[in-house]
């Protein structure tokens, strides 16, 4: 499912008299919640999971086309932990 999509999911799920652009507008606010949440900590969501910043240490990787060792430098990134009830609708 990609955005288009999810934009057409959500304006279903609200309803008829729900525009195509209140569905995106609501669906953005919620993406930009949890990214500026996530910058702070955690972000969880009961009944859905939980996005959790993370840090990445520098590694050595390998350039995979003249298999030289490269350094990877330390990152952040974001980690979803899906919740016991996501996993169970699966």
């Amino acid at each position: 499912m990609n955005k288009a999509q999810l934009i057409d999911a959500v304006q279903e799920i609200l309803g008829g008299d729900t525009s195509k652009r209140a569905a995106s507008e609501a669906l953005d606010a919620v993406l930009t919640a949890i990214t500026k949440g996530v910058k702070k900590g955690p972000v969880q969501l009961i009944g859905f999971g939980t996005f959790k910043p993370v840090d990445r240490n520098a590694r050595m990787g390998r350039n995979p086309k003249t298999k030289e060792p490269v350094e990877i430098k330390a990152s952040k990134t974001v980690r979803f932990v899906a919740s016991a009830a996501l996993k169970s609708s699966l």
